[in-house]
């Protein structure tokens, strides 16, 4: 029986000359990038490729000083940022400007559900570091320190947007929902919604079960 090798090992073999390594680490990962864009940007598939290619260029800078997936989201959110600030400028604010602001039209995002729809479209309401912040925590379950490392910013700082996010979220699906008691089922129910999301893109309810 093959046993699965962990990010860390497979890092190690893919520096050490193993190709089959690095395609299976962006195997594991394809889904979580691809989930990381998808409800911020059109431009999901370009910033996809971006990322990838700009792991295999940082890959031999990179120490292990934390997660492989803290690294590789680092990388994802840096496309992110340029790619908003090549479309808006170079002095546009991600943690006052949101996804909706910068692209009024709907999510063209294929989902099941009512209150999945109506969370989704109120992380696009939020400021940019907010909604980040929240998807890592309820998509890939990112910890403060992962999360920190990725955004390159204090454990503090990611601590004070997840609450300001928290609290801004809840405004704009209250605003949004269409009855009050979908504004409250889709809050009592983020861990749930966030599992049915993992679910439609055919990954584990729990990616830790990976």
């Amino acid at each position: 029986m093959t046993s699965i090798r962990s990010d860390e090992q497979l890092l190690t073999a893919w520096r050490a000359g193993e190709r089959r390594a690095g395609e299976q680490l962006f195997e594991r990962y394809y889904e979580p990038v691809a989930r990381f864009f998808f409800n911020k940007t059109e431009a999901g598939p370009e910033l996809i490729q971006q990322t990838f290619l700009a792991c295999v260029e940082a890959v031999p800078r990179f120490r292990g000083e934390g997660s492989f997936r803290s690294f590789l989201f680092a990388i994802a959110y840096r496309q992110l940022c340029r790619h908003y600030r090549d479309r808006k400028g170079d002095r546009i604010d991600l943690e006052e400007v949101s996804v909706a602001a910068m692209d009024p039209s709907p999510s063209q995002v294929l989902v099941e559900g009512e209150e999945l729809k109506l969370l989704l479209a109120g992380l696009r309401r939020i400021p940019v570091d907010c909604q980040v912040v929240l998807e890592l925590l309820y998509w890939e379950q990112l910890t403060t320190v992962e999360m920190a490392a990725a955004l390159e910013i204090p454990e503090g700082t990611v601590k004070s947007r997840l609450r300001r996010g928290r609290a801004l979220l809840r405004e704009a699906i209250e605003t949004l929902a269409r009855t009050p008691d979908l504004a409250t089922s889709t809050l009592m129910g983020i861990d749930t919604w966030a599992g049915a999301l993992r679910a439609q893109a055919g990954l584990p309810a729990d990616p830790r079960e990976e």
